[in-house]
């Protein structure tokens, strides 16, 4: 065998995301000896970087329903009604065996809020704040945020806190506030090389790490799963870094999905989006592959292939290239609009991350271009520019930000037609003086005006373009992860070709098709279920028998 004598454990975990992590604490918390392996150096993959939110529902009728509305109401396999119905389980166990805290949003509205089911907070929950610090030198292990989303050089924002950052100079309660937090980080730097209060995916992602440590996984990083091992109609174990691992139990998949496998990437998603991904650049397909090769089947359903956002890239000044999110930090913020490659708006800049790509590819664009004025961009900022003292000048040199005097200067500028893009302007600010957007309802649900600024009446979503200069950069579809994947049971175990269960093999995560079906209901659909089939994954990992089902 490859590397000499298998090592022989109950569970082998493959990729170090959250469903993997947790997926391997739990099976660890009850006394099964597991090891985790990692293709790279660090742990968190793409939750690392995301707003760590999770969707997990206690009101299991009224979320029904409301996926039934997004989504449609066949749930082949039961696999959506085992998501709402262990959900709370699955978020009971992993605090009561782990380190890791949820606690609820108290508003965040679904992205759907006028739909039957809809919440306007509370369903949603979010990783409480973790100190960094406890995980001593494995918090070098712990991959960091996106560094545009970290001010100061690494200070991460609770989300509750970005309104006082942004409005600092304008209240002496914010001015309090980021005061506090700002001491707080220059301690911090005295002797760690980031923040240590972690917010957010990664806090989520720390709590994670520190209970493996706590509970003895053998974390093995830089190692590559290459090959399932199956014997007597079983997975008996992994080939990864050249070693044998023998699975008295099982093996779970938990590599991430195929953002990053340019093959997956041509095959499943439209040529628009393949350029660019916000997904963690370790998500290269590999549990796919590994169960495909032993004859597990893949699926996608539904419309779509991925979870999409609009994406902005530039090269930062260590020469690596930056793919930054346009989640809900500026698109839907008063004072902004986007146009098409004719200088038209073509959606409502509001609608979530997911439904405003759909516009885009709806429509084939492979580009659009996100416009804001001089007081937009000091008060809200725009992509990786920092509110307050947002310093143009220097993305302008570096060809990320495009500036003009006026709306025909812009246009030149980005090859519109400058008639068009003044008609446009002038209907949007005439329309945003009123607070009614008559072409796409900007501002008309719940969701939408939970993302603009409360204080902007009457419509908070809404704000003319009057103060020169006017400012534009580029978007470009992109996802933020994949949703087709390997087909699998109401209980995470993979099924072949013909649907029949592979002894031994679990997957959750983005490596198992999601439960969604390429929609996009709310904020953390994806970790909400990640997280949910690693309990259930490792619920029967634990309870069953060796060589049993």
């Amino acid at each position: 065998m490859p590397g000499g004598a298998p090592d022989h454990v109950d569970v082998v975990v493959i990729g170090a995301g959250a469903a993997g992590m947790a997926a391997a604490a739990l099976c660890a918390a009850e006394g099964l000896a597991v090891v985790l392996v990692e293709k790279t150096a660090s742990v968190g993959g793409t939750t690392a970087t995301s707003g760590g939110m999770v969707w997990a529902p206690g009101d299991r009728a009224a979320a029904r329903t409301y996926l039934d509305h997004v989504i449609g109401g066949e749930d082949p396999g039961g696999r959506r009604e085992s998501f709402l119905t262990h959900a709370a389980a699955a978020v009971a166990a992993l605090a009561a065996r782990t380190e890791l805290r949820l606690q609820p949003v108290a508003r965040y509205p679904d992205y759907y809020p006028d739909l039957p089911g809809a919440t306007l907070g509370g369903r949603v929950l979010e990783p409480a704040p973790f100190d960094g610090r406890t995980l001593g030198r494995h918090f070098a292990r712990l991959r960091p945020p996106i560094p545009e989303f970290t001010p100061f050089g690494g200070m991460m924002i609770a989300r509750a806190d970005l309104a006082h950052f942004r409005k600092f100079l304008r209240s002496p309660r914010s001015a309090l506030v980021v005061a506090r937090r700002l001491a707080a980080y220059a301690g911090q730097r005295l002797a760690h090389p980031r923040g240590t209060t972690l917010v957010l995916g990664n806090a989520l992602a720390g709590r994670l790490l520190s209970s493996l440590l706590r509970l003895g996984v053998d974390l093995r990083f830089e190692t590559a799963a290459t090959r399932l091992i199956v014997a007597e109609g079983r997975v008996r174990g992994v080939i990864a870094g050249g070693n044998t691992l023998s699975a008295r139990r099982g093996v779970v998949l938990a590599s991430g999905g195929f953002s990053h496998d340019p093959a997956l990437r041509e095959a499943f998603l439209p040529a628009p989006a393949r350029r660019f991904s916000a997904a963690f650049a370790g998500d290269g397909g590999d549990g796919i592959r590994l169960a495909r090769a032993i004859g597990a089947g893949f699926t996608r359903r539904g419309a779509d292939a991925a979870f999409w956002a609009p994406v902005s890239s530039f090269t930062r000044d260590d020469g690596s290239v930056a793919i930054f999110p346009h989640t809900v930090t500026d698109r839907g913020k008063p004072g902004s609009l986007v146009v098409d490659g004719h200088g038209r708006r073509f959606v409502n800049e509001a609608l979530s991350y997911h439904e405003f790509v759909r516009a885009m590819l709806a429509a084939g664009m492979t580009r659009a271009f996100l416009i804001c004025d001089q007081a937009f961009l000091r008060r809200y900022g725009l992509g990786p520019i920092a509110p307050v003292f947002p310093r143009p000048q220097r993305w302008i040199r570096r060809g990320y930000l495009t500036a003009a005097g006026d709306g025909a200067g812009l246009a030149r500028a980005l090859g519109l037609d400058p008639e068009t893009l003044a008609a446009t302007l002038a209907g949007f600010n005439a329309d945003a003086a009123r607070g009614e957007d008559r072409a796409f309802g900007r501002g008309n649900d719940a969701y939408q005006r939970h993302l603009g600024d409360p204080e902007r009446r009457p419509n908070p979503c809404l704000a003319p373009l009057t103060t020169p200069p006017f400012y534009a950069i580029t978007l470009y579809p992109a996802d933020l992860g994949t949703s087709a994947g390997l087909a699998t049971d109401a209980g995470g175990r993979v099924l072949d070709d013909a649907g029949v269960a592979i002894a031994g093999l679990y997957a959750c995560g983005n490596d198992m098709a999601s439960v969604m079906d390429g929609a996009y209901p709310g904020p953390g659909i994806t970790l909400g279920p990640a997280l949910t089939f690693a309990y259930l994954a490792s619920r029967a990992l634990c309870g069953s028998e060796v060589g049993n089902e």
